[in-house]
């Protein structure tokens, strides 16, 4: 037992801050001072308050600081650690309550969620089988193993009410169901943990901080169906989630909770990763499937569908990530605990990654059902700056917009789809005033003509024909016709494209259409962009009131757009000027705007 212990997140965000660096100075300075065997330093997963990471716990107090640096440790290590006396500046402010440290999970972040996926993410060493075990871990199994039949597994799921979490919202219980009740000899149980929505970093995030619960519950999973070999399919640019699930696999083997005679019960199940080279479409669950195979990873027309025909031509049952996160609570705690969250329809918790223009950047888990505005202004802090709140985008690439007018909606699947958006596999990106709504069509559209894999025309072509339009459009070269065409061809691509991909592509076109068909509009009638984002539409002017004649923007303009005199207002020409910025940036006195 240690008298204290100094929770550090390894996460990738906080990795990407310099984290391994504070682990290291604590180690070392821990060990200078003597308390090597007093105090021991954890390296954990993700806390979930990314825009605050380097991130560090101090247990049993609980003391929370937040954008740690190296250097400040030896002054934590001596005043806290050493003789007790917890170091305010550099604690998370939202903590400090006067002479009191306020608990992080009464923090407006945090007490609105519900941590279910990510009740370990932040709490234990993610490399440390036995931090996992201590907290209830492989319970869950055991209780699977020795005290039910594969079909109450199943009965279970059913109940609980758990639909899929990776995008479609699909019956848990009703796909564990199929793939059970099909004919094969051979089944197999597969991980989708290829995240590769823009912005979201969900199932990252639970690989980090706590790749034995999938584990576990891939294994309860194969019971239930009758499985005996298992695979992740994980993206190769998450190396962290990868080096942490293969040590959490090898530690399984060891303990006898993977392999071929699991507990001593004699059931037989292993796992093995399978890494993605980056591509969106391999998250459709037939392209997975395909490139598992070694093939390119392309869809197959379904049906037949993988419960009866998947990998290998076999029975596959699939789940994303933080589906399988929620299974080991729920066999633990029972159906009726996880069904009495959330909606009638949507049961349970949602994590979602908050992103954009929102002050706590992080992953959220909230209660089906929470509204929008819960979770942007209360655990999200609003937008910075003094900004408005404009639309949020759900779902990424596949979701769609919604507007500051239905901030109050609901985030569940109903909902969601009720206003022309979905939940998605959690993806959340914020936006200001500052945005642009044809802008940001064009960037998913942008990002989704990259990603088809081209098997069908709709999709490859189709979302090409898009995004030219939405460029036509931005350049200020669009008319209202051409509105008209690409909301006709939004429809067209989303009816004849083969998978998810291509049939949820034109969602960002079509919701921004609905929702903000005024700013396309003044795109292609007034030759303006409303928010002052597209560069074709753009035009520096400055103010001859308040211009100084300083020269400063005359000398920082890379093509010599700017002249005049010193001590003289200065004038912008719009031929020459490349709509850099700079000049804007280097004024001193808010003479130079953009309209």
């Amino acid at each position: 037992m240690f008298r204290s212990y100094v929770l550090v997140c390894g996460g990738t965000g906080c990795t990407s801050s310099n984290s391994p660096k504070v682990i290291e100075a604590l180690e070392n300075e821990i060990k200078a001072v003597g308390l090597q065997d007093e105090v021991k330093v954890v390296k954990t997963g993700c806390f979930g308050l990314c825009a605050l990471g380097p991130i560090m716990i101090v247990y049993p107090e609980g003391v929370f600081y937040s954008r740690v640096k190296p250097e400040w440790i030896k002054e934590i290590v001596d005043e806290h650690l050493l003789k007790g006396r917890i170091v305010k500046k550099y604690l998370y402010q939202e903590t400090i309550d006067g002479d009191n440290i306020k608990n992080l999970m009464h923090t407006r972040f945090y007490e609105k969620q519900t941590r279910i996926a990510l009740h370990n993410c932040g709490v234990i060493a993610a490399e440390d089988i036995d931090e996992y075990i201590a907290r209830g871990g492989y319970t869950a199994l055991e209780k699977v193993l020795f005290h039910m039949q594969p079909q109450e597994v199943i009965e279970v799921v059913k109940a609980s009410g758990l639909r899929g979490r990776g995008g479609a919202g699909f019956s848990t219980g009703m796909k564990w169901q199929f793939t059970a009740s099909a004919e094969g000899d051979v089944k197999y149980v597969c991980c989708n943990a290829d995240e590769g929505d823009p912005g979201a970093f969900m199932d990252r995030s639970v690989l980090e901080g706590d790749p034995h619960c999938v584990i576990e519950a891939m294994t309860i999973a194969a019971y239930a169906i009758g499985g005996s070999q298992g695979y992740v399919y994980v993206r190769a640019e998450y190396p962290i989630a990868v080096q942490r699930l293969r040590i959490a696999l090898a530690q399984a083997r060891e303990y006898g909770l993977l392999g071929d005679n699991i507990m001593g019960t004699g059931f037989k199940f292993d796992i093995e990763i399978r890494l993605g080279a980056g591509a969106f479409v391999c998250g459709e669950e037939t392209a997975l499937m395909t490139s598992i195979e070694g093939n390119r990873g392309e869809p197959r027309p379904r049906p037949p569908f993988p419960a009866n025909k998947g990998l290998f031509a076999k029975p596959t049952l699939l789940n994303n990530v933080e589906t399988y996160a929620n299974i080991t609570q729920i066999i633990n705690n029972g159906a009726e605990w996880f069904a009495s969250m959330g909606t009638e329809k949507s049961k349970g918790t949602k994590v979602f990654a908050l992103g954009g223009k929102v002050v706590n950047t992080g992953l959220v888990e909230i209660p089906m059902g929470t509204p929008l505005r819960t979770v942007i202004e209360e655990i999200g802090g609003g937008c910075p700056n003094g900004k408005k709140f404009k639309a949020a985008q759900t779902g990424g690439p596949s979701g769609g917009c919604i507007p500051a007018s239905l901030i109050d909606t609901p985030l569940d699947y109903e909902s969601m789809a009720a206003i022309g958006s979905i939940v998605g596999s959690g993806g959340l990106i914020v936006m200001d005033e500052d945005n642009c709504m044809v802008d940001i069509a064009k960037f998913f559209l942008d990002f989704t003509v990259d990603e088809s894999c081209g098997k069908c025309a709709p999709c490859r072509i189709g979302t090409k024909r898009i995004y030219e339009m939405l460029e036509k459009i931005t350049s200020g070269n669009g008319t209202l016709e051409d509105i008209d065409k690409l909301e006709e061809l939004c429809y067209q691509v989303k009816s004849a494209s083969l998978c998810a991909l291509g049939q949820t592509a034109p969602n960002p076109v079509l919701s921004t259409l609905n929702y903000f068909r005024d700013e396309y509009i003044a795109h292609v009638v007034d030759k303006k962009c409303p928010a002052g984002v597209c560069k074709s539409l753009l035009q520096y002017v400055i103010d001859p009131e308040k211009c100084k004649g300083c020269t400063a923007c005359a000398r920082q303009c890379p093509v010599g757009a700017i002249s005049g005199t010193v001590k003289q207002p200065h004038v912008i020409d719009s031929s020459k000027c490349i709509k850099c910025g700079a000049c804007m940036a280097t004024c001193k006195f808010g003479a130079i705007s953009k309209k």
